[in-house]
């Protein structure tokens, strides 16, 4: 890419914008090869100066230009333009059964898109108009070069008539040699027809033989009427045409050049049979003639010898002459059928730029950014919902559970296991609390109240959701306990830094009482029954008559018991301890609890006979994109902290109505 500055009207800047440049061999049409040295440039030049180096030459003449102008422009070879051109021309009919065609061309140069449509069709039809020109232009060829054989012996024999008839005083035959003449002159010019005629074949048996089929004379011209001939040689030069456009645009190898190749073969072979054939039939009808002319000659030989000296030299004028005359006709019926040739095809409009620009469409565009930034998105929101598989919206959980949704608990911003003692004024801590106001409802004049939490699997939350259930209650000055029932993967003593030495597992397996293993939990009004030691089998432990003993005792001693138990996707003994819980809780987690999970809830409920259970919806986050709460709207100002909270969320019908009622 060569850019050109205008200094003024004389001189001009030069230089290249891009390193890299190719170079092309005119002498190999596809050789082409990159190169990126720099090409050496002088800065400065005059307009009309020759510019030229090793792979280059060129000038630049002031056309339209003014200084401070910039001008950029790239020299490209033939064919590559040439494919260019042909990639961008678009070629379609009107319609279907119309045999019309319109050529368009979309350039940012208006006249560059007029100049090239226009010179292709000036060469479309010039190349038509010169392939029915061949045939008359091979014809011509032929006749002048039997022409040039027969035009001196026409001579000759024309001097040696009136030599004869001057010496001898002898101008006309007699009535008997004239009509001896006349019998042998038709004679002798059907003969002359039928060499002619020979002589055409073998002219068409070496073209053949030469593979020189391109420079056919067709039949017809020289008079030949056979009709099968005729369509053979046509045939021929239709194929060697279109043999010749697919080279021009095809390799040797390619299917429809090869496919064709073998159709010029077999026409070959059809029309070399034919023409042998027909040119052994013309030799037997020359021999003929022959033989009926050598008849006709022995009565020459009755006439006087001056008659027929005189006869024999007329004779062979006559032929001469005859041949010279439709020599001379056919070719100037060869030219004449030249000159009135005419394209085919031809040109009902020449080529002109439209009024308005063709692209951008500003409207298309538009259209096309509206419905796109209407599909997209929709179409990523859909895709993505449905290729998730975890449960995102509170709407959807609560569409699929067939137990009310009771509570949502928020994420929790610290990293501390019990914020509703650490951090008490945490919107965390305040779900926790509409959870446990909440309970007044579903569990209503009950003196000791006992909570179950379990969830799906393991991770959703469920002790976490237990211990902060406990710690709510404990805060109300509620007597409260947290047994940790899950004895295989236990985490309660970790969160209340406690030692797991012993527990619900010790005393299930031995005779030590509950009440040894009750831990304090460092808060007031709670204590902690952890698991103890990971058991052998935790299931039988949990399933025997004793654990039902100590449950009822530990129910009598304290206000509020809360069971944290394993996940009842997991294990088996879950579902015998719902019958222990006043109330249970199934606890799942947003983002990460799977949409199979509610079924296994509904299975519960449906198959398992559980009553009194409803579903919590744990680590509900506003970066999801849903604007839930957590069940109840506040305001207050306390401590050095004072401030105002408010939020107003969308209640389960159910919740709405209890709370009516109260």
């Amino acid at each position: 890419m060569f850019k050109i500055a205008v200094i003024d009207e004389k001189t001009f800047h030069l230089t290249i914008s891009n390193d890299e440049f190719s170079v092309y061999s005119p002498s190999d049409k596809f050789f082409k090869s990159l190169f990126e040295e720099d090409l050496s440039l002088k800065e400065v030049y005059s307009f009309g100066e020759v510019i030229s180096g090793e792979f280059y030459s060129f000038k630049i003449d002031l056309i339209n230009a003014l200084p401070g102008d910039e001008i950029l422009f790239r020299v490209l070879d033939t064919p590559s333009l040439a494919l260019q051109l042909r990639e961008e021309l678009n070629v379609a009919p009107i319609n279907k059964q119309a045999s019309i065609l319109t050529l368009s061309l979309e350039t940012p140069v208006r006249r560059l898109g007029q100049d090239y449509i226009n010179k292709l069709m000036e060469m479309y039809l010039q190349r038509e108009l010169e392939e029915k020109n061949k045939a008359s232009e091979n014809t011509v060829l032929f006749i002048d070069q039997q022409l040039s054989g027969i035009t001196d012996s026409l001579r000759y024999s024309e001097n040696r008539l009136q030599q004869y008839r001057t010496e001898n005083r002898v101008f006309n035959l007699s009535q008997e040699g004239a009509v001896i003449f006349e019998r042998l002159q038709e004679l002798e010019k059907e003969r002359a027809q039928t060499e002619v005629t020979l002589k055409y074949y073998k002219t068409l048996q070496t073209y053949l033989s030469n593979n020189q089929s391109t420079d056919l004379v067709a039949p017809s011209v020289i008079g030949i009427t056979d009709p099968l001939l005729n369509s053979l040689v046509q045939s021929l030069s239709e194929l060697q045409a279109e043999q010749v456009r697919l080279k021009a645009n095809f390799t040797d190898q390619t299917p429809v050049v090869r496919e064709n190749a073998s159709r010029v073969q077999n026409a070959k072979r059809a029309l070399q049979e034919n023409v042998n054939l027909a040119s052994q039939n013309t030799q037997n009808v020359l021999a003929d003639l022959n033989n009926r002319i050598k008849m006709i000659e022995r009565d020459v030989n009755s006439l006087p010898q001056t008659e027929r000296n005189l006869l024999g030299i007329q004779r062979q004028f006559t032929i001469n002459e005859n041949i010279y005359v439709y020599l001379l006709q056919k070719k100037a019926e060869a030219e004449i059928t030249k000159a009135a040739n005419m394209p085919t095809n031809s040109v009902l409009d020449f080529a002109k730029s439209g009024q308005l620009p063709v692209a951008p469409k500003r409207s298309l565009n538009l259209l096309i950014g509206m419905i796109l930034g209407l599909i997209l998105p929709i179409g990523f929101i859909t895709v993505k919902d449905f290729l998730n598989t975890k449960i995102e919206d509170p709407k959807e959980l609560e569409k699929q559970i067939k137990v009310p949704l009771i509570g949502m608990i928020g994420r929790s911003t610290s990293d501390e296991a019990l914020p509703v003692f650490n951090n008490p004024r945490s919107s965390v801590t305040e779900s926790f609390r509409s959870l446990r106001a909440d309970l007044a409802y579903l569990s209503p004049q009950k003196r000791n109240l006992s909570l179950l939490f379990t969830s799906t699997i393991s991770g959703e939350g469920k002790t976490f959701v237990s211990m902060n259930m406990a710690s709510v209650f404990a805060l109300m000055g509620k007597k409260t306990v947290l047994i940790g029932l899950d004895l295989r993967k236990p985490r309660i003593a970790q969160d209340f830094n406690l030692s797991n030495d012993k527990g619900m597992s010790t005393c299930l397996s031995s005779d030590i009482s509950w009440k040894d293993v009750v831990k304090a939990s460092g808060y007031e009004n709670l204590d902690v029954i952890l698991s103890g030691p990971i058991p052998p089998n935790p299931a039988e432990l949990l399933l025997q008559d004793k654990f039902k003993v100590i449950v009822n005792e530990i129910k009598e001693a304290y206000d509020v018991v809360v069971f944290d138990c394993p996940p009842v996707g997991l294990v088996s003994e879950t579902k015998e301890l719902f019958g222990f819980a006043d109330v249970n809780f199934y606890v799942f987690r947003q983002g990460y609890s799977m949409k199979g999970n509610s079924q296994i809830l509904n299975n519960l409920v449906e198959k398992g006979g559980v009553t009194k259970i409803y579903g919590v919806f744990n680590d509900l986050h506003i970066d999801k994109g849903y604007g839930y709460g957590y069940g109840y709207g506040y305001g207050y100002g306390y401590g050095n902290n004072s401030y105002g909270y408010h939020e107003e969320v969308q209640l389960p019908w159910w919740k709405r109505a209890l709370r009516r009622q109260s």
